[in-house]
C-alpha cells in the first residue's frame, strides 16, 4: 500500500455499511488523493503456519481522513442527489496536482483545519497541531514553515481563502453550504 501511494496508483475506495436486513445504510467514496501514508497502519505479518506466512497487510485508518476526503454517496439510507457528490469530488480532484511526496503534509494539515470544528481559523489554532505534524512528518525540522506552506498550497487549490494576515477561511462550493 505504501508503495502504491509513493507512485501514486492508489484506487478510490467505496466503503460500504449496510443493514441486518441488507440495506444499504451508508456509501462514501474516498477519492484517491485523501490515502497518503499517516493514514496508513502496518498490521503484524501473517504468522508461520498461514497459507501466506510473512505477509504484512495494512489498516486504513479512516477516521484520520479529513472530511472533505469522505463523500457520502448514501447517507441514513438516502441517495444523496448526484450534482451534490459530483460537487464534492470536483472540488477536492486538485489535490491530484500535488505530487504524492508532499501531498500527505497538505492532507495532514488540511485534515487539521477541518478537525478545528470551524469554518474560519488562524495560524495560531493550526500551531496547535505542530507536536502531532512533528511526529507524523520526523524528518521535517521546520514545521512551522512547511505549515504556513500547505496552507498556501491549500489556498492555491481553492480549498482555502486567506481573509486577513494570518486568518483563513475553509472554502465550500455550490450546494455544499458555502
Amino acid at each position: 500500500m505504501i508503495r502504491a501511494i509513493r507512485a501514486d496508483k492508489v484506487p478510490n475506495l467505496l466503503v460500504l455499511q449496510y443493514s441486518a436486513s441488507w440495506f444499504v445504510t451508508n456509501l462514501m467514496l474516498v477519492p484517491r488523493v485523501f490515502f497518503s501514508e499517516s493514514i496508513i497502519e502496518k498490521r503484524k505479518p501473517l504468522a508461520a503456519h498461514a497459507r501466506r506466512a510473512g505477509w504484512v497487510g495494512c489498516n486504513i485508518l479512516l477516521g484520520q481522513i479529513a472530511s472533505d476526503g469522505k463523500i457520502a454517496l448514501v447517507s441514513d439510507g438516502e441517495v444523496v442527489p448526484e450534482h451534490r457528490v459530483r460537487s464534492e469530488f470536483s472540488r477536492v480532484q486538485k489535490l491530484g496536482e500535488v505530487p504524492p511526496s508532499v501531498r500527505g503534509w497538505t492532507l495532514d494539515v488540511l485534515s487539521a483545519v477541518r478537525r478545528l470544528g470551524r469554518s474560519s481559523f488562524s495560524l495560531d489554532d493550526v500551531y496547535k497541531f505542530e507536536s502531532e505534524l512533528r511526529d507524523s512528518h520526523p524528518l521535517n525540522r521546520h514545521v512551522r514553515p512547511k505549515i504556513r506552506q500547505q496552507l498556501q498550497v491549500l489556498r492555491d487549490l481553492g480549498l482555502l481563502e486567506f481573509t486577513t494576515p494570518g486568518n483563513y477561511r475553509i472554502r465550500e462550493y455550490g450546494p455544499l453550504g458555502g
